[in-house]
């Protein structure tokens, strides 16, 4: 079967215009942003979805993504304040908010982006001292992410964050610098050890006065203790006196005899309780000390006079000590002792 002309014509016509009806479909995917031209004029910008255009009229311009971007800064040498040089490099993150400026304000968006970052990297880490380049990266990033997204504000691009990702001294600076931080610790040691010594004097020093003040204030009492018992002792010795003299006065004479037999049976008491191991020869006038404990049975009498007395106890008289000392009276005959009672003195 041959196809006439007006049929083909139809049909090529049915496929032109099946052609621009193909061409007029436009779909934006998710994340991106597409502008439209129209006889090279920038008209509107289509969203996600499913867009008509006016085919041989309308046409897509510029694809923007308006995903949030990483770009990678290079390395690059910077002299610090201090005139020493680092290198340094980073990353930068930003979004595209406007697709329109980014497409037609600047040319090759990301280029622009990179080299203003490298640009305000050296200006930023110029301006500090090779300390605070170290120990401040926070403020660093701060100020360049503040003057980077001030810069491309116009562009319909977002800089949402700047990170100096790594740091490099010279190794010679790095020797430098580790000497210099072991130098300060060495004294930090030094100065933390000098203050405890000195703590720890101070703390002996406040020990040993406490203890003399405590070894004064105990000596101090023991001296306040002994002259209340000396001035006790003196006072009940002073009693003792006075009676003593009263009864003297009185006419007694047997009291004294009886302070004079105590005294010395108390020092008899002293001598045999001394720790000597040593045989010590001594004369004791043994005498004496009868008759010293006559007058204390005299006192006893006086001062119980209705007392029976034993009619078969006889006084007996003081007789002479014998020993090693007198040794020509060995032979004489002792003095017959008298079976009569001896009157007591008067």
């Amino acid at each position: 079967m041959v196809l006439s002309g007006l049929t083909l014509f139809v049909i090529a016509l049915l496929i032109f215009a099946l052609a621009l009806v193909l061409l007029g479909v436009r779909t934006v995917p998710q994340g991106q942003e597409w502008t439209v031209e129209r006889f090279g004029r920038y008209t509107r910008t289509l969203q996600p979805g499913l867009h008509l255009l006016l085919p041989l009229v309308d046409r897509i311009g510029r694809k923007q993504s308006m995903m949030e971007t990483v770009l990678d800064v290079p390395s690059q040498e910077v002299i610090t304040r201090d005139n020493a040089m680092v290198t340094a490099d980073g990353v930068v993150f930003f979004q595209v908010i406007d697709a329109a400026k980014a497409s037609y304000e600047v040319n090759n968006l990301e280029l622009a982006i990179l080299n203003l970052t490298m640009t305000n990297t050296r200006t930023v880490m110029g301006s500090m001292d090779l300390d605070e380049l170290l120990s401040q990266r926070d403020q660093i990033n701060a100020r360049l992410l503040g003057v980077v997204d001030e810069a491309t504000s116009p562009w319909g691009v977002k800089v949402t964050r700047i990170e100096i990702r790594d740091i490099q001294p010279p190794r010679d600076l790095v020797d430098s610098m580790a000497r210099q931080m072991k130098a300060e610790r060495d004294r930090r040691a030094s100065i933390l050890e000098a203050e405890g010594q000195r703590q720890a004097a101070i703390l002996r020093a406040e020990g040993a006065k406490q203890a003399a003040i405590l070894q004064a204030e105990g000596r101090r009492e023991a001296a306040f203790r002994d002259a209340e018992a000396r001035e006790r002792s003196a006072q009940a010795e002073a009693e003792a006196t006075r009676l003593v003299s009263d009864a003297i006065a009185g006419g007694s004479a047997q009291a004294i005899n009886y302070f004079v037999a105590q005294r010395y049976v108390d020092a008899l008491t002293a001598v045999a309780a001394a720790p000597n191991q040593k045989v010590l020869f001594m004369p004791l006038e043994a005498a004496n000390v009868i008759g010293a404990i006559g007058g204390i049975a005299e006192i006893a009498r006086e001062a119980f006079p209705n007392r029976p007395q034993n009619s078969g106890t006889a006084s007996v008289p003081p007789q002479a000590p014998r020993g090693p000392w007198n040794r020509d009276e060995r032979n004489r005959e002792e003095p017959k002792r008298s079976d009569a009672p001896v009157p007591p003195e008067s």
